[in-house]
């Protein structure tokens, strides 16, 4: 202790004063650089008129003899270098640009002097032409090692290597058909040839458009063969009715995708978006440097401080602590560094993953919004491997931060109110919109608080329009149940392990697609608001979420689940299991905090597009400052992609009711109510007798009121009989003969995957058969659990044998209000009492079932 203090002494009063230095920040020397350069172009091209003075006229005789000809090159280039520079945020020069400049400036002013006799080079440089002293240089040189015109020819390659090198493109876009040049001088010769021969010229860009044209023609052949009432494929007259051999073809074909291509080719500019605005300002990095170097000596911890990096938000300062400190120690002085730097909140990384240092971050005295353009027109995007390929922010070195949405393969997104949730989902969806077509990606929306996705309703890319009801966010997500579990058995047909070797392999040699149809698209499944969904629903909701996070992965269905509540009746431990990509934003406590990325951290975030980033490849989360886009650029795209497609043709089907085996409502422990044995003879039972009740069932089938409730209840979601109504009898939706003619069977377990075998984008096909939904459009579809009211018969009636003739609609009259009397009288009865004559009666027959 005695010699720390003595340590402590030795030091001088100095030592924690700075000294101030003539420095000057980066941009500032590249706004001086740019000025002079702009300053130097406009002054020559002034001295080329006389404008300049005496200064100006022996500028412009330098120039003449440097360059010849080639000093309004000059110019122009020394003044679009300046306005390019000062647009660094759209512009971004390289060395190989630069390179590309001297190249071309020497190999110009070389070609130029080409251009006169050999005999007048020297007396071209004192009258002002060819390419002056630089380019009798190059064209001697050129000249007596290769001749006129071998030099020629290299210097005449080297400008065309110069211009690839400034622009970075390759020889086609540059000399090809593509290039601005032949586009230059083709368009008027062939309005000429045109005009001439009375001929199109035609102008294709790529092989796809070839397919599209030719498409649309079989398309148009198609419907001018409808409108002239023939086809060319043979007409077989189609049935009235639906057998059961239809049904079962009908299945098989789901296996198969009938999705219907859009045709529709959107390439969405970057111009629609805003540049990035303001620059990140730390403070002053050496005096905070030397605070927290201070403070830690003041408690006794030495340390080394190492470089500071500026994000857009907080500035982290790097230092290593000596030999034998317990980062516990460090980590316990958060408080004392955030008063020291009077700055809150700072948060300690300790230690920074893959290095030996220690960082503290502290907020910036000026923050940068990170715009989405900015990280779109980066290279590390520019560069990715798949166009799946989400944008997530910066940093806080400054380095963008990509991700592919197929290796989270799912993400939740939580935080508190106004941290940035909304904002963050608008940039993964704009982000994909701008990789992929409707061919390729579709979405499913979901947005309880109606305000912020709506914005999207009509772009082509969505399946159904934005979702905002609790009930059909259930239906939408088994909807996908069932669309997963029918492209399993197309990948199983097929024999691909994923849905990316599954389209590659139906693309021919040359690499175009033999048929559009049996491509599949991605689907990404948003929802903005888990929260008031668990609390509506939570079973189903659950219950689907879980295992299209545990499967849907190799088919091509990605979700991203964000909320404002980040509890653990919202963020259940399953939904966290199958889902390692997250992103927490500012929340209110550790504990949160802890819920959403089993550590702390989150509570120390500034809002406001400040999070922490992890997924199973990351050993701890990753503080970003999101990508921020606004409501304008959201509007700009939305109308550009509208404008460029036509309307949107949705799957109606997706919202409405759907049976999934396997899910709570049809069965979450995997059974179904479908396999009742005594369902067909029941079914078979009300369509011969034209009757329907649950007493009838009772004396028929000798069994109980639940279990003839739950018969009924089934064939109603069958579409075989109507729904109760009160006293009058259930209507029978199918006559006798109807059965015999079309061997009338309800739909079995399996019968999902004849939901889910649906076209993706046909309406027509996609619509789910009313025999089979037995419900109206405008039904609410989410019927609460409501417990069944147990009202079994009596004993001295369960074995009574009454006659009933269907021809005399009297007696059917009569026996109906007997059972609803009969009904009244056992309301009467005690729920207990209900409930155990209920159970003697299912164990009564279950013991006579299986006697048989």
């Amino acid at each position: 202790m005695v010699k720390r203090n003595n340590r402590r002494r030795q030091k001088s009063a100095l030592d924690y004063v700075t000294i101030p230095e003539f420095g000057l920040d980066p941009d500032t020397k590249k706004g001086i650089f740019i000025v002079l350069i702009f300053t130097f172009g406009a002054v020559s091209l002034l001295s080329f008129f006389g404008f300049a003075g005496a200064i100006g006229f022996y500028l412009n005789k330098g120039l003449e003899l440097l360059f010849g000809w080639g000093k309004w090159i000059i110019t122009i280039i020394l003044l679009a270098l300046a306005l390019l520079l000062y647009n660094d945020d759209k512009y971004y020069f390289r060395g190989a640009n630069y390179l590309g400049l001297f190249l071309f400036i020497i190999s110009f002013h070389g070609l130029l002097h080409f251009f006169i006799e050999a005999d007048q080079w020297q007396e071209a440089i004192k009258l002002g032409n060819g390419g002056g002293y630089v380019g009798l240089l190059l064209a001697s040189i050129f000249v007596k090692l290769m001749g006129f015109w071998a030099g020629l020819l290299v210097l005449a390659g080297l400008l065309i290597i110069s211009l690839l090198l400034i622009f970075n493109t390759t020889l086609a876009r540059l000399m090809g058909k593509e290039s601005w040049l032949a586009k230059l001088l083709y368009h008027p010769f062939g309005f000429i040839y045109n005009k001439i021969f009375n001929r199109e010229v035609e102008y294709e860009e790529d092989n796809d458009d070839e397919e599209l044209e030719e498409d649309i023609e079989d398309e148009e052949i198609e419907d001018e063969e409808d409108d002239l009432g023939f086809s060319s494929q043979k007409v077989r007259p189609e049935p009235d009715f639906m057998d059961l051999g239809d049904k079962k073809e009908k299945i098989k074909k789901s296996l198969k995708s009938e999705w219907q291509p859009s045709h529709v080719k959107i390439d969405l500019p970057l111009s629609l978006l805003n540049d990035k605005s303001g620059k990140p300002v730390g403070g002053d990095i050496k005096n905070n440097a030397l605070i927290i170097q201070r403070t830690l000596e003041h408690f006794g911890i030495m340390v080394e401080m190492g470089e500071a990096s500026i994000g857009p938000t907080v500035t982290q300062y790097t230092f290593k602590p000596a030999e034998g400190v317990k980062l516990s120690r460090i980590v316990g002085l958060g408080n004392d560094l955030a008063l020291a730097l009077a700055a809150h909140p700072i948060r300690i990384e300790a230690p920074i993953p893959g290095k030996s240092l220690v960082g503290v971050e502290v907020p910036n005295q000026t923050k940068s919004i990170v715009s989405l353009k900015e990280i779109l027109s980066s290279k590390e995007f520019k560069t990715r491997k798949n166009n799946l390929t989400i944008a997530i922010g910066k940093d806080v070195s400054g380095v963008p931060w990509i991700y592919d949405i197929t290796k989270m393969p799912h993400l939740l997104v939580a935080g508190a109110t106004g941290s940035g949730k909304s904002v963050c989902l608008n940039s993964i969806i704009i982000s994909l919109l701008y990789q992929n077509n409707p061919d390729d990606l579709r979405f499913i929306m979901v947005d309880p608080k109606r305000v912020e996705l709506p914005i999207y309703n009509g772009i082509p890319h969505l399946l159904t329009p934005v979702v905002t009801e609790v009930a059909k966010t259930i239906n939408a997500l088994k909807w996908c149940l069932n669309e997963m579990d029918r492209r399993f058995e197309v990948l199983s047909k097929s024999g691909k392990r994923n849905i990316q070797s599954y389209n590659d392999s139906k693309k021919n040699g040359n690499g175009r697609r033999e048929n559009r149809e049996d491509k599949m698209p991605y689907i990404v499944f948003i929802i903005d608001e888990l929260a008031d969904l668990m609390v509506a629903s939570a079973r189903e909701v659950e219950g689907a979420v879980i295992r299209l996070a545990q499967m849907s992965r190799a088919v091509g269905i990605h979700l991203v689940l964000a909320t404002q509540r980040p509890s653990v009746d919202v963020i259940t431990g399953l939904i966290k299991a199958n889902m390692p990509a997250r992103i927490a934003f500012s929340v209110a406590s550790g504990t949160d905090s802890r819920t959403i990325l089993d550590t702390l951290g989150a509570d120390k975030l500034l809002g406001q597009g400040d999070m922490l980033f992890t997924t199973a490849g990351l050993s701890k989360p990753k503080r970003l400052q999101g990508t921020y886009v606004s409501e304008t650029e959201i509007r700009k795209i939305v109308r550009f992609i509208k404008d460029k497609s036509p309307e949107p043709d949705y799957v109606e089907s997706i919202l409405d009711r759907q049976k999934v085996k396997g899910v709570a409502g049809v069965g979450i422990d995997g059974t179904s109510d479908d396999d009742d044995e005594l369902l067909e003879e029941a079914k078979e039972l009300i369509i011969n007798s034209n009757k329907a009740s649950a007493s009838f069932l009772q004396r028929r089938l000798s069994i109980g009121y639940a279990r003839a409730a739950r018969i009924l209840d089934i064939l109603e979601e069958m579409g075989v009989i109507g729904q109760a109504n009160g006293a009058k009898p259930r209507e029978i939706l199918i006559s006798k003969g109807e059965y015999d003619s079309m061997s009338f069977r309800g739909p079995s377990t399996s019968s999902g995957g004849a939901i889910s075998g649906v076209s993706l984008h046909s309406r027509e096909k996609a619509a789910m058969p009313d025999n089979f939904l037995g419900e109206e459009d405008d039904e609410d579809i989410a019927r609460p659990e409501t417990p069944v009211i147990l009202k079994p018969l009596k004993e001295d009636n369960k074995n009574k044998d009454i006659a009933i003739e269907e021809d005399e609609e009297g007696e059917d009259v009569e026996d109906a209000k007997a059972d609803e009397e009969e009904d009244n009288k056992d309301n009467d009865k005690p729920s207990s009492v209900q409930a155990m004559e209920s159970k003697d009666d299912i164990e009564e027959d279950e013991g006579k079932y299986f006697s048989k």
